[in-house]
């Protein structure tokens, strides 16, 4: 019986075999056939689909010019008519050039296409501003992500790994201008790198896919010979492959309709003559955008670059998949695990410390069960009691994060993920949520134009700042200018906000805040001058650029193409580099902080739309830009390149000086008329580098030249892995000056104790608080939990503000480390000997006098003395914890930080508050 099921078998594998090898000889002879016949009579029948859309539209003389020099026939499929598998086609390779938005509907077709054999060619950054789950089911397919983009023009080379035959050829290497592609670890090949540090992959390819890290078919991009090359090597690479069925070059299932022109499909969406009728480009003068024919793509807006910088850190762990983890990734999780588990032993020092300072007794009990005793039910989160003490699960977490490595090396991955996400939930569990533990901190609020909306009137408002002072909130940002309106009456803007009617909401929020001890800053939007989402909401004109733009035309920003609002974006701007544009919005800040008593201002928008030289996708051609630029150079920008590279270097610094001597004019002025104000800005946390060529935001010269006080980085993420990733290199970085950093916190989706738990990194940080996105989000569950952690008690004065009492915060945070200390010492089961414990409490204790003698009474002398006694103490702290730091690394650590956000404070309130010989 089993050799007969043998020679079965056999005799199957040589069917197989035999076909096989019969369709390879078809295929060979039709490509025979192509590469010897000219274009016009290549083969009868096209064996290639190449996708059109909005996205690629401006782009298609260039690649259609390309593919017919290739001399394949191929089928034109409108992207807009996707709506199932079969629309993709029935040829089987799918050419998918420069397209960065698929829906979810198109995305999930074309798996499953690509599951009955299709074979997809994609080039540039392919669904990059798509939803989430339509860009990691497109990581999947294509065998990696477009990752960056690179800066400059770079060479392609081949691996220096084992290249795939036909991806071996002297063609297919040369200059590009394009990103780095990311690839998945299994099953992918790199066949071309950049030249650039660490080689990074230029083409990744699997099985069933091929992706070209550079916008394929555009001249700014590559030389056409190079670009047909790859798509002709990768075309007769997929063709000549076995098939994965008997039909040859067909689908089964796909749509045997072929348009081989592209008259037949759909006019791109948001282009000049489209039905939403954006502007009109400016006629060809020598002080209006002329339009150019560069290819340009759909730009992100805001919320989706926010998006695209989440998904580069993002960390994701699936229940039950039992993909591979790679070593890299194995760290990662163990890392995380650990760094959550001292978070929780962290907390609960910090409520076990302020309990003992009170005189109050927490018994183990009580400790274990603080999240199940708690009286606030976490209905948002789920939460629910495992039975476990906090020592059980701390002892189970620890042997998870000790096991991993073990599991992954055993390949047991599914494992793996499910014990680290117990470990995780457990752990979640027991953070000392009903319990006060916070130290005092910038605890910000974001309050939105929608909230204040609804609130519809001044008692409406009072229930908003009511529940955010019990929540523990300080500092409330609150919008004043949006969208070309403003939130008040006002003597210098156009129109208020029509959706405010009959009160003056600015009025009302600044007096509910100071009578709550809250301090309120307007937040503007500086350079964005209209939104097209909110001319839904009043029911007017989509193109509607805001008051003031409409009544001041000259005033618009464009981008090369001469469009007002970019391709794709929402948004309209003022020209920065405008004399008349500035003088208004210092005039309207001023009328602002002069006429009512706010603490502070916020810039919001302070920045250029966002934008990809690479993409031919520029902004920044305003009248007043193009007329200064050209006195300044003699050469007007619209006639710049980023491939002149002398050229375009002076025109990003130009338009980048626009927005830092605006920041720097602004920051003067104001304080003249409000010495106590205090300016911060809301920015990308871009690179430098990045931030500067798309946006033109060069926040670290604003912090070290003192214009800001507070720089809030938008690090919005949906778990505290990648919140740390995004924050940490602000966090860390020597070029802030002495201005301090707020983190960002996007409510957004998040939950409840998932913000807590960044709150908690924040607090074991060397940052001195956090901003809270946004008011409209700040529900019934985060409101218990801030109020129990973080709320006030009556009985005790309200806490110093660190950008208002920087020296009164310091001390008092000292004080809680000390607290903290003392409860280790007391509580120390390692016998440490009396003498090393008197000897570092001595030196704490000269630190402790000279911060308190300086909040008392703040003069140079005294901060001298303080700044000396805490380097000492900095510079032996980790000897004086020698024994803790083996035992717990993570709070000391943590310590540290703490000890470096005193430093900081003493650095800011140096240059803010007035000291007195």
């Amino acid at each position: 019986m089993v050799r007969h099921q043998e020679n079965q078998k056999n005799i199957s594998l040589k069917i197989k075999e035999s076909r096989r090898l019969f369709i390879l000889s078809c295929e060979i002879v039709i490509l025979n056939l192509l590469s010897i016949l000219p274009v016009t009579a290549a083969i009868e029948e096209p064996v290639l689909s190449v996708v059109y859309g909005q996205e690629n539209a401006n782009q298609w003389t260039g690649i259609s010019d390309r593919l017919e020099a290739i001399g394949v026939k191929y089928c034109v499929i409108p992207l807009n008519d996707v709506k199932s598998m079969a629309d993709w086609g029935d040829r089987r390779v799918l050419f998918l050039p420069n397209v960065e938005t698929l829906t979810p509907t198109q995305a999930i077709a074309l798996e499953e296409w690509m599951s009955k054999g299709g074979r997809l060619i994609a080039s540039g950054p392919v669904g990059s501003l798509s939803s989430p789950g339509v860009r990691q089911l497109l990581r999947s397919l294509l065998g990696g992500y477009w990752g960056f983009s690179l800066s400059e023009t770079e060479q392609i080379k081949p691996t220096k790994t084992k290249i795939p035959e036909w991806a071996n050829q002297t063609e297919l290497f040369g200059k590009v201008r394009g990103g780095v592609v990311i690839p998945n670890d299994m099953g992918t090949q790199s066949p071309a790198v950049w030249n650039s540090k660490d080689n990074p992959a230029a083409v990744v390819t699997t099985e069933r896919s091929t992706f070209l890290g550079w916008r394929w078919g555009t001249d700014t991009a590559s030389a056409a010979e190079l670009d047909n090359a790859w798509l002709k090597a990768a075309v007769n690479h997929y063709l000549t492959a076995p098939a994965p069925s008997n039909r040859m070059k067909k689908i089964a299932g796909g749509s045997q309709n072929c348009s081989t022109t592209v008259a037949t499909a759909p006019k791109a969406q948001g282009s000049s003559s489209s039905s939403s009728s954006p502007p009109s480009p400016p006629p060809k003068t020598a002080t209006a955008p002329i339009p150019r024919a560069i290819p340009m793509v759909k730009p992100p807006t805001s919320q989706e670059a926010i998006d695209q910088l989440e998904e580069a850190v993002r960390l994701d762990v699936v229940p039950n998949s039992n993909e591979p983890i790679d070593n890299n990734q194995a760290i990662a999780l163990q890392q995380e695990l650990e760094n959550l588990i001292g978070r929780v032993e962290s907390a609960h020092l910090a409520v076990l410390a302020d309990a003992a300072n009170v005189g109050e007794t927490i018994s183990e009990e009580k400790q274990s069960s603080s999240v199940k005793e708690q009286p606030l039910q976490l209905a948002s989160t789920q939460l629910r009691s495992l039975g476990t003490s906090k020592e059980q699960a701390l002892a189970q977490a620890r042997l998870i994060a000790k096991s991993l490595p073990q599991l992954i090396a055993q390949k047991n991955y599914a494992l793996a993920r499910q014990q680290w996400l117990v470990a995780k939930t457990s752990l979640w569990q027991q953070f000392p949520v009903d319990r006060k533990l916070a130290q005092p901190e910038i605890r910000a609020v974001w309050l939105d134009r929608g909230t204040i909306v609804r609130a519809g009137s001044k008692a409406g408002l009072a229930q908003i700042f009511d529940r955010l002072a019990q929540a523990g909130i300080n500092t409330v940002f609150f919008e004043t200018v949006n969208a070309g309106y403003t939130i008040y009456p006002s003597q210098v803007a156009k129109e208020q906000n029509p959706l405010i009617r009959g009160w003056d909401p600015l009025e009302e929020a600044v007096k509910l805040a100071h009578e709550r001890d809250m301090e309120l800053h307007a937040w503007v939007w500086t350079f964005a001058a209209g939104n097209q989402r909110h001319n839904e909401i009043l029911n007017i004109n989509p193109n509607y650029p805001g008051p003031v733009l409409a009544a001041h035309p000259d005033w618009a920003n464009y981008d090369n193409l001469g469009n007002m609002i970019p391709v794709g974006q929402s948004k309209p701007f003022f020209d920065p580099a405008n004399p008349e544009v500035r003088q208004y919005l210092l005039k309207l800040y001023e009328e602002i902080v002069t006429k009512y008593k706010v603490d502070g201002l916020q810039l919001d928008y302070i920045r250029y739309p966002f934008q990809d030289p690479s993409a031919g996708r520029i902004y920044g051609y305003g009248k007043a830009a193009r007329a200064q630029f050209q006195q300044l150079t003699g050469v007007d920008p619209v006639n710049i390149s980023p491939s002149q590279a002398d050229l375009w270097q002076k025109w990003t610094k130009f338009r980048t000086e626009q927005v830092d001597s605006f920041v720097a004019q602004a920051s003067q002025q104001l304080r003249q008329k409000q010495p106590n104000l205090i300016l911060s800005v809301a920015v990308f946390p871009l690179q430098e580098a990045e931030r500067i060529q798309k946006i033109q935001q060069n926040w670290e010269t604003w912090a070290r030249r003192g214009d800001v006080d507070l720089i809030v980085p938008m690090t919005y993420a949906l778990d505290t892995s990648r919140f740390q990733r995004l924050a940490q290199p602000w966090i860390a970085s020597k070029q802030l000056g002495a201005t301090l950093l707020v983190p960002g916190i996007r409510l957004l989706s998040l939950p409840t104790i998932g913000a807590f738990d960044q709150l908690q990194l924040v607090r074991d940080l060397p940052v001195s608080g956090y901003a809270l996105f946004a008011a409209e989000n700040f529900n019934n569950d985060l409101q218990k939990v801030f109020s129990s952690t973080q709320g006030r008690v009556q009985s005790t004065k309200s806490e110093p503000i660190p950008h208002r009492q920087p020296f009164q915060t310091a001390a008092i945070r000292y004080s809680a480390l000390q607290r903290e200390w003392k409860f280790i010492f007391q509580n120390d089961q390692l016998q440490r000997p009396a003498q090393k414990i008197s000897d570092f409490n001595n030196q704490a204790e000269v630190l402790r006098s000279a911060l308190n003698q300086l909040a008392a009474s703040p003069s140079p002398s005294k901060l001298l003395v303080a700044r000396a006694s805490l380097t000492r103490f900095q510079s032996q702290f980790r000897v004086l914890m020698s024994q803790e730091l083996k035992s717990n690394s993570y709070q000391v650590k943590a310590w540290e930080n703490r000890l470096v956000t005193i430093e900081r404070l003493l650095r800011y309130g140096e240059r803010r508050v007035q000291l007195r010989p």
